[in-house]
């Protein structure tokens, strides 16, 4: 049968076709999933499906030479005729998709008659996906122009595990439901096992169109199909940081950086990289440089504004239209603006390639990512990784995607000219101090959450969990545990409510007993043993409970860390201002649920309902979700629902920060032990030979499961009683406790 594989579906292919005379080539695409998974694609073991491009030049033997070329790379192609191309392309996706989902509902056209293509394609598309599966195999569908496949698949392939990820947002439900296939296109949607969107605020979206087009209630994180379970996840795609940084170190680029400032003459340099698309807002951005050198004619001799202007759909009557509108903006304001010195807008309608591009973000003072709606942007984030010299502005609009995650950029409102010019003065007055505190924290978020986090955390959670019994066996945990104790020193990360205590109903009934004491400075007092407690519950608690025992403790997430003999330190920047508005929805839905209470942490705050009526305070607490989506829908926080809690944070704490900031020398041994979702974080960004616990019998990434706290003790004990043996006796899984 072969191993498992991943079937990568997308409109377009990571190549294109190029025919230089009677010879076929490919060459790479550009794009943001192109570059994203090609990597991926090219060292792992999948398989791309999708449309190479016209092809309708090519002879018989041509065509038979693309698909050995083809096939050479692990790619199936889908070849359309010109007619499909049209319909389904052109005339559906490019014109009635892509403005509605990007809120442009007057360039949505009358009348269309691209919807049967539109359906025949997908349907395309499945035939040539279903001759590629075999079982075992994962199927990854992308984007808005295949929204019919993952049922089409279902129907076919009941048994596969089918992913979608939209790249793109998903409108306010008022927006989506202007569509007359609105309900076909939902349901294409829900033959997924997973769907995937850049931002809660979309998620929320799709959940409030479910409910209102079909009836269907959703909550955070699945929706019921059926006798299925669809989960619906937040995914924020990265970029390949790593890459970017050391295309910026190459002295290829630095030179072209040195070249391109001095050719500036010291005038400072703004950026806008964008495809000419009617979404990205050039016009109005132009339009507030021009107010800008109206307002400060100085400027004018000592700014220099470079667009690039990357050619998009230009077949396309609007797209023409919008092209011309661009340059004619740009030879007016040149010719009102220009000095005798001076031309202050370069505009270059051409693309470019990865080294130019990085070194036009590196000479860059301020980078202008200012679209009127985009599903992430990652030209942000790329320009972010770009700046190892930790300098240079953002300015972001907060229409875009990555708006929900890059706090430390200057957000601004492109509809608002007057705000732009604003943002703009702000950006290049900014101190150099500011401007490497911001960068650094852009920085540090745009590498932790690259492009292979994003593929990695989607396909972890597309991968099926194992099935979990009362009579599970033991014995590949058991395995782990001894090769893990053969290290030299092992360090030991424990959650604590659930884990080592049961779940408790307030923070003073889950005050550790006696026994958990004791094995706890038993733990601690060993010489190859560090104990570390990754808890959500606030440091003034652990303080509390465990300040006088040598060992680690992490409060809220992760967020903050006391090492033996220190005090505690922040483990990432955090400030108050993400409180404004929370505070008052939360204190309306405590005040109005019977047994609700609020617990405030430094970045999170925490809704519980355990101790109300379980029926009315689950129907409360899937109204606040859908409330705070809207609430929060532009801000840099992220909503976890828990065991009978709901829980807004700051986006970017997690437990996965104590992977970051502890180093594990390779020859150490990690074992860490979670029973919620926020142990997801953890389990996912330590080293791939960590043994990982999950307690209870949840999905999780965690390679093992045991019972419950009795079990995790019980664990802790056998380790305490035989540190330096093979563990070949340990005992686990059982419930009974230990006396």
């Amino acid at each position: 049968m072969g191993t498992p594989r991943l079937l990568i579906v997308s409109n377009r292919l990571p190549l294109t076709v190029r025919l230089d005379g009677t010879s076929v080539h490919l060459r790479r695409a550009e794009g943001g999933l192109a570059s994203g998974l090609r990597d991926w694609h090219r060292h792992g073991d999948s398989v791309w499906i999708g449309w190479p491009g016209d092809v309708g030049r090519l002879g018989a033997d041509q065509l038979t030479r693309l698909d050995e070329l083809l096939a050479r790379r692990r790619i199936v192609p889908v070849y359309l005729s010109r007619e499909q191309i049209d319909r389904y392309y052109h005339e559906f996706s490019n014109s009635v998709l892509w403005p509605l989902l990007h809120y442009q509902i007057d360039r949505v056209p009358v009348d269309t008659h691209g919807w049967a293509a539109y359906r025949d394609v997908n349907a395309r598309f499945a035939d040539q996906v279903v001759q590629a599966w075999r079982p075992g195999d994962r199927i990854w569908v992308h984007d808005y122009q295949l929204m019919l496949l993952p049922a089409m698949l279902r129907e076919r392939l009941p048994d596969a595990r089918i992913g979608f990820f939209l790249h793109v947002p998903f409108p306010s439900s008022e927006v989506f439901r202007i569509l007359p296939w609105r309900r076909e296109l939902l349901q294409g949607l829900l033959g997924a096992d997973l769907i995937g969107f850049h931002t809660f605020a979309y998620l929320r979206h799709f959940m409030a169109s479910l409910l209102h087009v079909d009836g269907v209630e959703a909550n955070v994180a699945s929706v019921r199909v059926g006798n299925r379970d669809v989960s619906l996840g937040v995914f924020p795609m990265g970029v390949d940081a790593q890459s970017f940084a050391a295309r910026a170190a190459d002295e290829s680029v630095t030179a072209a950086v040195a070249a391109i400032r001095a050719d500036a003459g010291g005038r400072r340099i703004l950026l806008g990289v964008d495809r000419l698309d009617y979404t990205k807002g050039i016009p109005r951005r132009l339009a507030a440089l021009e107010r800008l050198f109206a307002e400060e004619p100085a400027w004018r001799d000592d700014l220099r504004y470079v667009q690039v202007a990357v050619p998009s759909r230009g077949e396309a009557t609007s797209y023409q239209t919008f092209r011309r509108q661009v340059e004619e903006a740009v030879g007016r304001i040149n010719g009102t603006c220009a000095t005798l010195r001076s031309t202050p807008i370069h505009y270059l309608h051409r693309s470019v390639s990865t080294a130019e591009l990085v070194a036009l973000y590196r000479a860059a003072d301020v980078m202008l990512v200012t679209p009127l709606r985009d599903g992430m942007n990652l030209v942000a984030k790329e320009f972010v990784a770009s700046r190892i010299d930790e300098d240079g502005v953002l300015l972001l609009s907060e229409f875009a995607g990555a708006a929900a995650e890059l706090g430390d950029a200057i957000v601004v409102n492109p509809y608002d000219v007057d705000a732009m010019v604003a943002a703009m003065r702000r950006a290049l007055a900014m101190p150099a101090e500011e401007r490497r505190q911001r960068m650094r924290g852009l920085r540090r978020r745009v590498a932790a959450y690259d492009v292979r986090s994003w593929a990695g955390n989607f396909l972890g959670q597309l991968t099926p969990p194992p099935p979990i019994s009362p009579d599970v066996d033991h014995s590949a945990l058991r395995a782990d545990l001894a090769r893990a104790m053969q290290a030299p020193r092992i360090h030991l990360l424990l959650g604590y409510d659930g884990t080592l205590v049961p779940i408790a109903e307030t923070p003073e009934q889950a005050i550790p007993d006696a026994e958990l004491l004791a094995l706890l400075e038993a733990l601690a007092a060993h010489h190859r043993l560090d104990v570390h407690i990754v808890s959500g519950r606030p440091r003034e608690w652990l303080e509390h409970w465990f300040g006088d025992l040598p060992i680690t403790l992490w409060a809220e997430h992760a967020l903050w860390q006391r090492c033996p003999g220190t005090g505690w330190e922040a483990c990432t920047l955090v400030t108050s201002a993400w409180r404004r508005g929370v505070d008052d929805i939360l204190e309306q839905f405590a005040a109005s649920t019977p047994g609700a209470r609020i617990e405030r942490k430094t970045a999170s705050v925490a809704w519980h309902y355990r101790q109300a009526d379980s029926e009315f305070g689950a129907r409360q607490a899937h109204e606040l979700r859908m409330l705070l989506g809207d609430a929060l829908s532009n801000q840099p926080l992220e909503v976890l629902e828990g065991k009978k809690v709901i829980e807004i944070r700051l986006r970017g704490v997690s437990k996965a920060l104590v992977a970051h900031h502890t180093k594990f020398p390779d020859h150490h041994a990690v074992i860490a032990v979670g029973d919620d979702r926020n142990d997801e974080d953890l389990f996912h960004a330590l080293p791939p030979d960590a043994v990982t616990v999950a307690v209870g019998d949840a999905p999780t990434r965690a390679a093992h499961h045991v019972a419950d706290h009795h079990s995790v003790r019980r664990i802790l004990l056998d380790i305490l009683a035989a540190p330096d043996a093979t563990l070949d006796e340990i005992v686990v899984g059982s419930p009974a406790r230990v006396e």
